[in-house]
């Protein structure tokens, strides 16, 4: 992690941290102030939309807004500078790749005046590149699908014949930030046959290298950590038990399960060989033939109010590995928690509900679940023991405020649907 100063005089200004938590409309950023508030901390709510839902959160003190991080990612890291000089703040949590990596390249400029809650930057080069992380993990003895890295289309016919269909296309990094201009967001794509395979790969040739992947079908789990230089300091595992979209995605419903010794070995591994500070989350895929790794997610994860609300307080673990350092002496990580427990995002699951109800299969491959299933599915959003990412009766406010920006979302898209003349 990068800091503004020794740990002992982080707080000489007032009698709490004052920390800065960005994309606050997020449900793991408002995982992250919650556990922040709880413990007494200063915590203010930042980010680009003036209705995020953090901003309603009893434990936000104040709101910060900066520009939209995708279009202008430079004058977010400006606003930042200036919001540290304004209002004293002693730490900075970025949640997001978008602000993670214009942070970590201006980072520098924070020296002296603001700690940040960033990993080193060579180890954050690591995880944010594809073929990085399969490098390490070939070489750690990490079991990983069978990849090769491509630039042009026809580089990419040549080697479709030793994978087989469909072929999993992955951007060399999810986010392409450069100086001075906005950030580029791409996705994962599949290609069942050589002419969608040329198909796909137009929207990567010339922006950026391709990892083509063989598909490894099966159930993706999450090992949560959270570490000092590569020592585990506490651990989590969920599954995926429903995606958006159904070829792979985010989860939009997930259930916390034990620790698998075997997939918490090279979770530890690959962390440990990078020095890693600060939390992270490795993917995996388990299916009929052992596991195969997915990513490493260098930051905080989607589906954290999960691991909170299972016991494990990453959030505040971070916080005060950050603030303060770690724990002395040679303690034991956390590795219990409640298993069992269920939680959702609830935009993720609608988007979902809709997908299967209206049989939008974007590919042969995908399993469409039936239409009772996705009616069974909306009927129990109304059971709470399922449990919500962001609805709390705690802290009601910013549960309130995504059920009515998912509802204003809805109603856009309703107003704007091209209507049909008949003739």
């Amino acid at each position: 992690m990068t800091r503004g100063g020794p740990n002992a005089t982080v707080r000489e200004r007032s009698a709490a941290p004052r920390i800065l938590v960005t994309d606050a409309r997020l449900g793991s950023a408002i995982s992250i102030i919650r556990s922040l508030g709880r413990r007494g901390w200063y915590v203010l709510a930042a980010d680009s939309d003036p209705r995020s839902p953090g901003f309603y959160s009893r434990y936000a003190r104040e709101r910060v807004r900066y520009p939209p991080p995708l279009l202008a990612p430079d004058a977010v890291v400006d606003t930042l500078l200036q919001v540290v000089a304004e209002r004293n703040v002693d730490l900075i949590v970025p949640v997001t790749d978008e602000i993670i990596l214009p942070l970590s390249a201006g980072r520098d400029r924070f020296a002296g005046r603001c700690s940040l809650a960033l990993p080193d930057a060579s180890a954050l080069a690591i995880c944010t590149s594809k073929a990085a992380t399969l490098e390490l993990a070939c070489r750690l003895g990490v079991p990983a699908p069978r990849s090769c890295l491509v630039k042009t289309t026809e580089e990419a016919r040549q080697h479709a014949g030793s994978f087989g269909w469909p072929i999993v296309l992955k951007p060399e990094s999810a986010k392409l930030y450069r100086t001075g201009r906005p950030v580029e967001a791409l996705t994962v794509a599949y290609a069942e046959n050589e002419e969608q395979l040329a198909r796909r790969f137009e929207r990567f040739e010339g922006r950026c290298d391709v990892l083509m992947q063989e598909y490894w079908p099966g159930e993706g789990h999450g090992v949560g950590l959270l570490l000092h230089r590569g020592r585990p300091l506490a651990a989590f595992q969920h599954r995926r038990l429903r995606e958006t979209p159904l070829s792979g995605g985010a989860s939009s419903f997930r259930e916390s399960v034990p620790l698998d010794p075997a997939l918490y070995d090279y979770a530890v591994r690959l962390l440990r060989a990078l020095d890693w500070t600060g939390p992270a989350m490795v993917e995996f895929k388990v299916g009929p033939h052992g596991p195969r790794l997915m990513e490493i997610n260098g930051r905080i994860w989607g589906s954290l109010p999960l691991a909170t609300r299972s016991g494990v307080d990453f959030p505040r673990g971070w916080m005060e590995l950050c603030l303060f350092g770690p724990p002395r002496g040679d303690v034991a990580p956390q590795t219990t928690y409640a298993v069992g427990l269920r939680s959702r995002n609830l935009e993720l699951e609608l988007v979902w509900i809709k997908s299967v109800l209206s049989g939008d299969r974007r590919y042969r491959f995908e399993h469409m679940p039936s239409r009772r299933h996705a009616l069974a599915v909306a009927l129990r959003l109304l059971n709470p023991a399922d449990g919500y990412d962001v609805l709390s009766r705690d802290d009601p406010l910013p549960g309130v405020a995504e059920v009515l920006r998912i509802a204003r979302k809805a109603l856009g898209t309703v107003r704007h649907r091209p209507v049909a003349l008949c003739t």
